[in-house]
């Protein structure tokens, strides 16, 4: 995630200019609260800020915590609660506990900080883990790449696996799982394909977008794209391997180049597989792949067409759809039950 290895890399400059600032990370969560399950947030004293832990007056008593952790050089935990009387109050639809970990940033933590925005940009998973009791010194490791990066005394290793942040109360850690960032395959730069680039980029995802058709795939039209290719369609498939943290779409400008598309990644390791286009385009371009021996069974797992269905017409609209559906796969696994129920009716 592109702010998320920016947030990172900034700790890093901070930290080696010894500014006062913390960063604020979500340790636990309970009930429905209006920030991510990982939502982290650098601050400094001068008004910087990267990141959000979910906004309004949450984010600013944090932000006000997380300055005084700095200030006293001293991590603490604090806990805010969002009741049906506050969310009634201050207008918010949501209501839960969650505690934050507050951290100062220490000079001699730069590189480490550095290492871990790195990671997030090359997709490299890490883990971070921060020792609860800085009475001795602070204590921190990064793990990327088999690599251990650490300040002050060795801190045990994570007690269990998990995909979110947590605190191991008897290793007296902070667990952080860096995970890959999950990476959006668009093949085909065109008004579609760069509107889906630009709001996949905008919600986290590592976006790759290429075309044979350097006019339209360059890094001027898609600079919020990761990466950008011009080559035949063809090249760049050969060039690819495929994961199950992977989304492709094909969103070329031709029937024959989405078709082909589809047939080289329907049954790839790809979470996500979904062609541009309507019912019928779909029927033709299925029928045609049979004939040519692609199964069945991998047909049927590729989404077209794509997008939950929000009555899309423009560009930018057919993106938000589309993105919507990478989001909800991401977060909440599956398949779509709009989907689904759109199949049932087809």
């Amino acid at each position: 995630m592109k702010d998320r290895a920016d947030l990172w890399r900034a700790a890093g400059e901070v930290a080696e200019r010894d500014a006062v600032a913390a960063l604020a990370t979500v340790a636990r969560q309970r009930g429905s609260l209006p920030m991510a399950t990982d939502a982290k947030m650098l601050v400094v004293a001068d008004g910087r800020r990267w990141g959000t832990v979910g906004g309004g007056c949450v984010e600013a008593d944090v932000t006000e915590q997380a300055l005084g952790a700095a200030r006293s050089g001293t991590p603490v935990f604090v806990r805010h609660t969002l009741n049906a009387d506050i969310a009634g109050d201050i207008g918010l639809s949501c209501g839960g506990t969650a505690v934050f970990f507050l951290e100062p940033l220490i000079p001699r933590m730069a590189e480490l900080y550095r290492a871990i925005g790195n990671a997030i940009a090359r997709r490299t998973p890490a883990t971070v883990v921060t020792g609860t009791d800085w009475s001795r010194g602070p204590r921190k490791t990064a793990v990327v790449d088999g690599m251990s990066l650490m300040v002050g005394d060795a801190l045990p290793p994570p007690a269990e696996a998990r995909r979110t942040p947590y605190v191991d109360e008897r290793g007296g850690v902070f667990v952080e799982p860096v995970s890959r960032v999950p990476r959006v395959l668009i093949f085909g730069a065109g008004h579609v394909g760069a509107e889906i680039a630009r709001v996949a980029a905008a919600v986290g995802f590592h976006v790759v977008i290429g075309d044979d058709r350097a006019e339209f795939a360059n890094a001027e039209r898609v600079p919020w794209a990761h990466e950008v290719v011009v080559d035949r369609f063809q090249h760049m498939l050969d060039g690819m391997a495929f994961d199950e943290d992977d989304f492709v779409l094909a969103t070329t400008r031709g029937h024959s180049y989405d078709a082909y598309i589809v047939e080289r990644t329907a049954a790839s390791r790809a979470c996500y597989v979904g062609m541009l286009g309507s019912r019928r385009k779909r029927k033709v371009i299925w029928r045609a792949l049979e004939g040519q021996g692609v199964p069945r069974a991998a047909l049927e797992r590729v989404r077209s067409p794509i997008g939950l269905e929000i009555g899309a017409d423009t560009p930018a609209e057919i993106a938000v759809s589309v993105v919507a559906e990478l989001i909800q796969l991401r977060r909440l696994g599956g398949s779509s039950p709009l989907r689904e129920a759109e199949r049932g009716q087809a």
